[in-house]
This record gives C-alpha cells, sequence and structure tokens, in this order.
C-alpha cells in the first residue's frame, strides 16, 4: 500500500513540476526539443533533471508518515533523525577515497572519442554551484526511495538482512536504464553495498555520503568539458574498467566505514518504545447510606452514628 502510494504520488508531483517547467521554458523563449520537452541548456537543464529527482523526497516522507504511522525521520535512522557528526565523519573518508578512484577513471585511455576541451571557468563556475547544491538532494532521493523506503518495507517481512538488501539493489540499477552489463552489476554492487551499509550503522548517512560524493565527482568532470553535461550516458553505461575502478573504490569506503565503527559506538537499532503507564489507583470509595457519606473508620477513631434515612416518597412506593 505504501509503495504504490509513493509511485503515484510522484507521478503526480512529477507531472506537475514538467508542466510548470514547460510553461516557464516557453515563457522564457527556450527552444523545443522534437521529443516536446524544452531544451534548458546543459547546466540549467541539469539542474532541471536534479530537481526533479529530488521531488519524491517529500512524497516519501509523507507517505512514511501516513501509510506506516511512524516519524518520518526514521527513514533517516535508528534514532529519528540524520546523525550529522557520523555524516560528517564519513564525508571525510569517502572524499579522498572517491578522489584517488576518479583521477585513476581519468588515466585510463580513452575510446577513440574526440578530446575533451576545458568548458572555461565561466561555465564550469555556475554548474559546480549548481552541482553542489543539487547533488545531494538527488542523491538524498534516490536513498530515501532504495535504501530508505524499499529497504525497510521488504526487510519488515525477511528474517535475512539480504533479502532486503538485493531486490532494492537490482531495481536500482534498473532505474539507472540498461547500457552495459558491467555498467548494470557496478550498480547493482553499489545498490547492495549502500543497503548493507545502512544496515550495519543503522541510518542512511554512510550510504548517503558515498552516493553524493561519486555524483559530485562524476558530474564535476563532465561540467569541466565543453559538452560534458549535454552527455545521455549514466553509470549504467560503464565499461569494465571504469566498473573495476568503481568498485574497488566502493570497497575501500566499505572497509574504512567498518574500521570507523570499531572506534565509535552508533545505534543500530530503533529504542523500544516506552512502558506503558498503569491507570492510577484511586483509594476505596466513601461507603455511602442513603443519608449521608460516611467516612472510612481509622484506627483509634470511633464510627459515627449514620442517621436513620428518612421515609422514601419516590412514585410508587406504598402510602400509609
Amino acid at each position: 500500500m505504501g509503495t504504490l502510494v509513493v509511485a503515484v504520488g510522484y507521478v503526480i508531483v512529477l507531472g506537475l513540476l514538467d508542466s510548470v517547467t514547460s510553461t516557464l521554458g516557453a515563457r522564457w523563449g527556450y527552444r523545443r526539443n522534437p521529443d516536446g520537452s524544452t531544451d534548458f541548456g546543459p547546466v540549467s537543464g541539469t539542474a532541471v533533471d536534479l530537481l526533479l529527482l529530488a521531488a519524491v523526497i517529500p512524497v516519501v516522507l509523507v507517505a512514511m508518515r501516513w501509510t506506516g504511522r511512524r516519524p518520518a525521520g526514521t527513514l533517516s535512522s535508528v534514532t529519528g533523525r540524520l546523525r550529522w557528526r557520523w555524516l560528517a565523519l564519513c564525508l571525510l573518508t569517502a572524499v579522498p577515497i572517491v578522489a584517488v578512484a576518479m583521477g585513476a577513471m581519468m588515466l585510463l585511455p580513452s575510446d577513440g572519442g574526440p578530446g575533451s576541451r576545458w568548458a572555461g571557468w565561466s561555465v564550469f563556475g555556475p554548474a559546480l554551484a549548481m552541482l553542489v547544491v543539487l547533488v545531494p538532494l538527488q542523491a538524498a532521493a534516490e536513498e530515501y526511495v532504495f535504501r530508505g523506503w524499499l529497504t525497510q518495507a521488504v526487510g519488515a517481512f525477511a528474517r535475512s538482512p539480504w533479502v532486503a538488501f538485493l531486490p532494492q539493489a537490482v531495481l536500482f540499477a534498473a532505474a539507472h536504464g540498461w547500457g552495459t552489463p558491467w555498467g548494470f552489476a557496478d550498480l547493482v554492487v553499489f545498490g547492495t553495498a549502500g543497503g548493507w551499509l545502512t544496515w550495519r550503522t543503522g541510518g542512511l548517512e554512510a550510504s548517503l555520503v558515498l552516493h553524493t560524493v561519486n555524483n559530485l565527482f562524476a558530474f564535476g568532470v563532465s561540467a569541466a568539458v565543453v559538452g560534458g553535461l549535454d552527455s545521455d550516458d549514466t553509470a549504467a553505461d560503464a565499461t569494465w574498467p571504469l566498473v573495476a575502478l568503481d568498485i574497488v573504490s566502493i570497497a575501500l569506503y566499505t572497509a574504512a566505514v567498518v574500521r570507523l565503527l570499531r572506534h565509535r559506538s552508533l545505534d543500530r537499532t530503533a529504542p523500544a518504545p516506552p512502558p506503558s503507564v498503569p491507570p492510577p489507583v484511586f483509594a476505596a470509595p466513601y461507603p455511602y447510606s442513603t443519608a449521608a457519606p460516611v467516612p472510612p473508620p481509622r484506627a483509634g477513631r470511633p464510627t459515627p452514628d449514620v442517621a436513620p434515612a428518612p421515609p422514601s416518597h419516590s412514585a410508587g412506593a406504598d402510602q400509609p
């Protein structure tokens, strides 16, 4: 039920946002593509695409609150929120690992296509600023859907956590389209590692950081060259040398996070609900007669005499 709500809600939000962007694009004079979409250009077009993906975040959070009947923050971690200090520590761990892997990828021989040319700071600067703001939202959207919503939805009915990791990893790879078998396998490995990190750390932070840093470097390299952001290639189109380096970086980051956990205590399970409060114990009621209440006797105090009840004059009573 909840997954259907997320899917339908996102389709509705996506349709509304697409209509708004198309209207604004026509008003601002952007040309139309042959498929009817608006051509905003490489930088603005990438920004629109990232925003459309990020729009699923409020849908998932509202669905969790409405259909899951629990705080939306429980999608972030077992504490009900993002643990920012842990996220920052993961960020410091991920940046050097992904940077080295990305540098190694750039040293690989080209596939014979035209050489890349520096786009210039007038293009790269605004593009980089846009990416720093929007890529974390795009990565968070995918994390909340796959490592958050779907993993918890499947895990609620599974005894082994691996039963929850694998379906979301395959769906995560499928959501990026079909390019090469190597690219699809790389995305499955990434999704599985992200699911395991989420389970092992009790939250999305470690997986979210790896996803964000990886995408920032990938988009950043594309923005730095002429026409890089115009490409329709995704991670699903990766060749086997790129995939090999990416999997090594995923493994190194996962191992580094496990090492960090040895020196840091993190909650991995949600706290137990507070025990139910028993109803208050009230004193025994005063014994009442038909005349006046009589307080209960206490030690050392005689019980007062009770006045006789007056004759009843209710309807139906015997009359003398």
